[in-house]
């Protein structure tokens, strides 16, 4: 709710700033034309990730998993790893952050180990492994949209940061967490899925869906079609879940305010003083610079602000590039710097899980410079 208020006070500055003059009406129509199939697609993926953990896909997944670590601590963080890493790539860091929390960190609790590691894992994968495809995060999206990059050249073009941005923190998780990461469990028999016929429908969805999402139709369109194939047989089997809070209204309306607001202070040329920190040029020196500068103005007004603020210079593939390495990877300081991990920290306190923002920032203090120094090198080395 919280952020639907920032939302709703920030759209309201916008449409002053609209009844004032100073954001044209062609400039609005503009931002409407370029972020509206992407907010279409934000909303429509939420859906069928909602429907997905409604189903018990996450969940089965994450109990078979538990059974295919044979009673190894670290063979099962592994395979979170590798479960948090997929779902961020081709569902979202969102659905990584929210949905994939609450079935970890119960899995943790089920074969009774710490769940902190298993907790900082996913919402450090779900802004760091959000590089590798368009649909992975919003910035991504806008990004894509504006270069014209098919999802197949964004992920070639973000392929070696992405991997380096997966396996610093993993490193960083195992070398901390390495004596509860040995250690052994005895894992239970699986539950039984309640609904076989919803869970399979949801599961070949999923499956479905995931080529699409890369085939270079905008994504926007089989997330559609996908969210809708799900509402209908959940109207058919269990109409009850179908419920008005499964579309993100908070999120839609913080998205369209920080938009009209970015997009505003563009207009009266505020924007235009980042310049001085973002700097120009695609050496290495030139790239560490801006990807510097996205990461710290991402730990200070989030992710998404800092992105549309900045993204006037990146006006090439390889500086929007550097610029996604610093607000995706390196937002993982302050609780603010994204949105999925505020959701991660209120699903955790649902759980009775705590961690202290000092601690998560001094962790991420550790981790975000080596993430985004890392892969930006990386970025820098593979387009020489």
């Amino acid at each position: 709710m919280r952020i639907a208020i920032v939302g709703a006070v920030l759209t309201v500055l916008g449409l002053v700033a609209v009844l004032t003059g100073v954001l044209p009406l062609e400039a609005v129509a503009a931002l409407a034309e370029r972020s509206g199939p992407i907010l279409g697609f934000v909303v429509a993926m939420t859906v069928v990730a909602e429907l997905a953990a409604e189903a018990g896909v996450f969940r089965a997944l994450a109990e078979r998993l538990a059974r295919m670590a044979g009673g190894r601590a670290i063979l099962l963080w592994l395979l979170v790893v590798v479960l948090a890493t997929a779902s961020t790539v081709f569902l979202s860091l969102d659905t990584t952050a929210v949905l994939l929390t609450p079935v970890v960190v119960s899995l943790a609790a089920h074969v009774r180990l710490p769940p902190i590691p298993f907790a900082l894992t996913t919402v450090w994968l779900a802004n760091t492994a959000s590089l590798l495809l368009p649909v992975s995060n919003l910035t991504n999206l806008l990004a894509a949209e504006r270069l014209g990059l098919h999802p197949l050249q964004f992920a070639a073009l973000m392929a070696a940061p992405a991997l380096v941005a997966v396996l610093v923190p993993v490193v960083v998780v195992l070398l901390v967490w390495r004596r509860d990461l040995a250690a052994r469990f005895a894992p239970d028999e699986p539950a039984a899925i309640p609904d076989r016929p919803l869970f399979w429908t949801a599961v070949g969805v999923l499956v479905a869906l995931v080529p699409l999402l890369v085939s270079g139709i905008p994504v926007w369109i089989p997330a559609t079609a996908a969210a809708v194939v799900l509402a209908l047989v959940f109207a058919a089997r269990r109409p009850r879940v179908l419920r008005i809070s499964l579309v993100p209204w908070p999120l839609v309306v913080f998205v369209c305010g920080l938009f009209l607001a970015m997009e505003s202070a563009h207009e009266l040329g505020t924007t235009a003083l980042l310049g001085a920190f973002a700097g120009t040029g695609e050496g290495s020196l030139e790239l560490l610079r801006l990807a510097g500068a996205s990461a710290l103005s991402a730990n200070a007004i989030d992710n998404l602000p800092a992105f549309l603020a900045l993204e006037p210079f990146a006006e090439s593939p390889l500086r929007t590039a550097a610029l996604l390495i610093g607000v995706n990877a390196g937002a993982i300081v302050t609780p603010w710097a994204s949105l999925a991990t505020l959701l991660w920290h209120q699903r955790l306190v649902s759980m009775g899980v705590t961690i202290s923002w000092w601690r998560y920032a001094a962790l991420g203090l550790l981790v975000a410079p080596l993430t985004v120094g890392g892969a930006t090198l990386a970025l820098a080395l593979t387009a020489g």
